[in-house]
């Protein structure tokens, strides 16, 4: 009885001693999805780093230290989990839906409003479209590879083309020669935060901007001119950002720019004329911006007005710093020889 009793013993131990070491290389192992850019927004934290002459430099603050945790999805629950009869399940229904996804993407969130008060319909949204018609599991998911930016080639899957696999060969497809994507004439208009208030982030841990509309810019991304947007920040009483990225404002029209609105623009005009542009100012003590179509050029200097917020109120500032300029999303401006063809006037 003694000797089977041994024998039982190390029969425990030892499969024991295996669930103990399975279970940590269970822990040791991560899933793909940690490695993905929802999981903790280390795309984010890629253009925020002074190593990318991001806004680190003036908040002097690491980005793991910053109130940023409603940015990352740092596990499965956040999109899939959901109670059925007073239980838990994970349900791939709620992930897949508008609201789920909106609950973070609150840029998209406001850009939507702004569609229902236009007249100019969405294309896709008016079909009843949602992200995951565009976005698939793998833009969500990720595929395993540590990309540093959702810009860089390979990170998001959605595409037009994946779609439109036929584009007619009419002249606004055809005069360009390839070098202007869809994005650069079919963006209606883009949504900018400007403004945003890193103090009351950093100590209320509350987003805090003021959204401007009306306006599209332009930049160049990997050989082809797209549209872009731009983000101001105030850090303190006086110091400001800006940064320049590509950018995918999701208000898409079927019918693209007229050569008119990019083409002999008072804009392009007064970039050439002055080498400077106004695109935002402080007018009744509101902040306004240029409305159209902004070519973002090298060597040109884009004016902002600043503005501080305080116990609830924007205050304007009154003597900001320069501020620190940062081309992220791998975007690049414009060339000075891209901005002579834009000074041609088409019929």
């Amino acid at each position: 009885m003694k000797r089977y009793f041994g024998i039982l013993l190390s029969l425990i131990f030892l499969f024991g001693f295996a669930a103990v070491a399975f279970s940590k290389d269970i822990s040791k192992s991560k899933c793909f999805f940690t490695k993905s850019l929802h999981y903790d927004a280390h795309g984010m934290a890629y253009w925020y780093s002074k190593r990318q002459n991001g806004i680190e430099k003036l908040v002097q603050i690491p980005y793991k230290k910053l109130p940023c945790s409603y940015c990352h999805v740092n596990s499965c629950d956040r999109c899939h989990r959901m109670k059925k009869n007073g239980n838990l399940i994970y349900s791939a229904k709620r992930a897949r839906s508008m609201r789920n996804c909106l609950r973070c993407h609150l840029r998209e969130k406001y850009m939507l409003g702004l569609i229902k008060k236009t007249n100019v319909p969405d294309v896709h949204f008016s079909k009843g479209m949602r992200c995951v018609n565009c976005h698939k599991a793998v833009d969500i998911h990720g595929d395993g590879k540590r990309y540093v930016s959702m810009r860089e080639p390979g990170a998001i899957k959605a595409k037009c083309n994946n779609c439109h696999k036929e584009i007619p060969k009419t002249p606004s497809h055809t005069v360009h020669k390839n070098k202007l994507d869809c994005t650069a004439c079919h963006v209606q208009q883009t949504i900018t935060c400007a403004n945003c208030h890193m103090d009351t982030l950093i100590k209320k841990k509350k987003k805090i901007a003021i959204p401007l509309f009306g306006w599209s810019f332009l930049v160049n991304y990997r050989g082809k001119v797209v549209s872009g947007n731009i983000q101001t920040f105030v850090v303190g009483k006086n110091r400001t950002f800006l940064v320049i990225a590509p950018y995918f404002s999701h208000y898409i029209t079927k019918k693209g720019k007229m050569c008119s609105e990019c083409h002999g623009t008072k804009i392009v005009k007064d970039i050439q004329k002055n080498n400077s542009l106004t695109i935002t100012w402080i007018e009744n003590g509101k902040l306004n911006n240029i409305k159209g179509m902004v070519p973002i050029v090298e060597g040109v200097k884009y004016k902002n007005a600043f503005m501080r917020y305080k116990n609830g109120k924007w205050i304007p500032i009154k003597n900001p710093k320069e501020p620190l300029v940062q081309f992220a999303g791998f975007g690049k401006p414009l060339t000075k020889e891209q901005l002579k063809k834009l000074a041609i006037k088409l019929k």
